[in-house]
């Protein structure tokens, strides 16, 4: 079942999106989140030209972490803000032409700030999720609701903050939650109506939906999770997915398993056929976008101990063979390769130092565990209160967390924002209750080295090689744009979004917004010119999570900035 929208944007505007600069219909610029703009019109000789053209503020006190990627359509820029609220512009002026304000319950419980990572857009409409677990449909031209729907109850600690995922008329969501025992699903509705399609929980043991009949469980009842555990089995699926055109497949990720103790999922000493693995958490699974089946999957972490989501997008490219491909960087600190067919393994580099918790990944795709480097057992210390602790790298915030990298058609190369720290971090018991933090562990966050903690890296998917690798003193939490004219884009926390060279990481062009930059960049064209545009405030998990870190970037002041750069006509022609 698919909905005929009759005006406005098609299944082909959208499989088209990457190739159309003149709009922006989706997240990462393209449903297969390359994040990557054909445009040289702006490029590494004519760079330093480019200049501001409007600011837009998001105004009042809601100012948190903006982590949103702009969308732009026929003359308006549609950007969401902190505390779930979405924003019309005049693409050519910066004017405000209509703002929704979802209205938040009190009791609301996410975890990692405010933020919303912005919204899709298809037929005469824009959707985008609130912090509540719902989403919503707006009219593009005026702001009014079309239909508003519940993806789970905020109450049971559910939230949602991804961007939505928009194929042959389905819009499809994830969910977000992962530290409060919720259990990863993703959901398809039909975009003219917002009624459920199809329904397909990412953790053993659950039954998925089609058409409002149950259809299939999903994996087999305790083959690889112990007791009744997979029923609070986490696996948040916060991050959203992409889409692969070439096989018909939407790709999303699982978070951590629930709780973070991994000796109480059976992990530390699997039992006879239960292989503690605590499938499909940490996880990529690709899911036919017609039922809500589960097509394949791959699992970054088995019995997943450090809060390792799997929830890293997951991009499409082709390697030097010609082989079909895609391309992840895991929280857990490796870059993997897998076939795009069925999701087999096909190699995996570190892209962070110092990793402790795994020697490397085997020929089999499974980790190589260090064991004495996963946290202890509660049960096996002397009080029973408190596992033995281990400092462990990369820390729970990951080598690289939410925040998306880019691949560059031209030069060839994903381009990582990653992090250089680790944690001391140990396991407690805990028990799970509706609503309430379901960890059972404890964690501090420590820099590992004096001089910088943000790094920006340049792989090469066909050999892991890291080309180049641009340092930063505080930690990166934002996007990642590449563009045809050999240009790299990001922001810092301290503010400044620069333009990098392609090739060789070299600085080109950098301009002080005032509040650190955790948003996505974009870029556009528009009468002829060529336009880039970030979100501005800083705030993200890394000031409420962050320890020691945290400390070192807590004088970074918020706000919520949307700016929109320019190379004039004039500079364009340079060369």
């Amino acid at each position: 079942m698919t909905a005929s929208v009759s005006a406005g944007v098609t299944e082909e505007d959208l499989a088209n999106d990457q190739m159309t600069p003149n709009d922006i219909l989706t997240n990462g610029m393209g449903r297969d989140l390359q994040r990557y703009s054909p445009l040289d019109t702006l490029n590494k000789d004519n760079i330093s030209g480019l200049v501001p053209a409007w600011a837009f503020s998001f105004g009042g006190e809601k100012q948190r972490g903006q982590e949103t990627q702009p969308l732009v359509y026929d003359g308006v820029m549609y950007v969401t803000g902190s505390y779930s609220r979405l924003y019309a512009i005049d693409l050519k002026t910066g004017k405000e032409l209509w703002q929704y304000d979802a209205r938040l319950p009190e009791g609301i419980l996410p975890c990692c700030d405010v933020i919303n990572r912005g919204g899709a857009i298809y037929g005469d409409n824009i959707y985008f999720g609130t912090l509540d677990a719902r989403i919503v449909a707006l009219d593009l031209k005026t702001g009014d609701v079309v239909w508003n729907k519940k993806i789970a109850d905020y109450k049971e600690g559910y939230s949602y903050t991804a961007a939505p995922l928009i194929v042959n008329g389905l819009v499809v969501t994830g969910n977000s939650g992962g530290e409060f025992g919720v259990v990863g699903e993703v959901q398809a509705r039909d975009a003219e109506t917002g009624d459920l399609v199809w329904t397909r929980p990412v953790i053993e043991g659950h039954m998925g939906t089609l058409n409002g009949e149950e259809s299939t469980m999903t994996g087999e009842l305790n083959a690889t999770w112990p007791g009744d555990m997979w029923k609070t089995g986490g696996g948040a699926t916060w991050l959203g997915g992409s889409y692969d055109a070439d096989t018909d497949t939407l790709v999303f990720g699982a978070g951590n398993p629930s709780p973070w103790n991994s000796h109480l999922r059976g992990a530390g000493t699997p039992t006879e056929g239960n292989t503690g693995d605590n499938l499909y958490a940490a996880s990529r699974l690709g899911i036919d976008p017609a039922s809500g089946e589960i097509k394949w999957h791959y699992q970054t972490t088995p019995r997943e101990g450090w809060d390792f989501d799997g929830v890293n997008e997951v991009i499409p490219f082709v390697d030097k063979d010609g082989n079909k491909r895609f391309a992840t960087a895991d929280r857990n600190g490796f870059f993997y390769v897998l076939n795009r067919e069925d999701g087999a393994f096909v190699q995996a580099t570190p892209f962070v130092q110092n990793i402790t918790w795994a020697s490397g990944i085997g020929e089999d795709g499974r980790p190589i565990y260090i064991e004495e480097a996963r946290p202890g057992d509660p049960a096996a210390a002397a009080d029973g209160d408190k596992g033995e602790m281990i400092f462990s790298v990369p820390s729970f915030l990951g080598g690289k967390n939410w925040m998306p990298m880019a691949y560059s058609q031209k030069s060839e190369l994903f381009y990582v924002p990653s992090n250089e720290w680790g944690m001391d971090i140990w396991n407690e018991p805990i028990s799970y209750k509706k609503g309430a933090a379901y960890l059972g562990a404890g964690f501090t966050i420590k820099p590992i080295f004096e001089d910088y903690i943000g790094s920006l890296k340049a792989i090469d998917p066909n050999t892991g090689e890291i080309k180049w690798d641009y340092h930063n003193e505080a930690p990166l939490w934002g996007g990642v744009m590449t563009t045809a004219g050999g240009l790299v884009f990001f922001g810092t926390p301290e503010g400044e979004f620069k333009a990098l060279d392609d090739e060789t990481g070299e600085e080109l062009w950098s301009f002080q917004t005032g509040s650190g930059i955790v948003g996505q960049p974009v870029t556009f064209e528009m009468d002829g010119e060529q336009y880039v545009t970030v979100a501005s405030g800083w705030g993200g998990a890394v000031p409420l999570w962050g320890g020691e870190v945290a400390k070192k970037v807590n004088y970074l002041n918020q706000g919520g900035t949307v700016w929109t750069f320019k190379l004039p006509k004039q500079l364009a022609a340079l060369k």
